[in-house]
């Protein structure tokens, strides 16, 4: 089986297309996780430092009165 130039060419476009197809979707993946990751620390960044009224959750109960 011999392919021709042309063949080879065109095989050769066709695995450059499939790496960069493949490096863009580890790309998009992991933007993905950081843009999550972005808006769970903004959310805690706020929770920190919002007054106690708006997160109760946030109250230290302590022995002292």
């Amino acid at each position: 089986m011999s392919l021709t130039q042309a063949e080879l060419v065109a095989l050769a476009y066709g695995a450059v297309l499939v790496f960069v197809l493949v490096y863009v979707v580890i790309i998009a993946a992991k933007l993905s996780r950081l843009e999550r990751e972005t808006g769970e620390l903004v959310e805690l960044a706020r929770a920190r430092h919002a007054p106690v009224s708006e997160n109760p959750e946030l109250i230290e109960v302590s022995g002292e009165a």
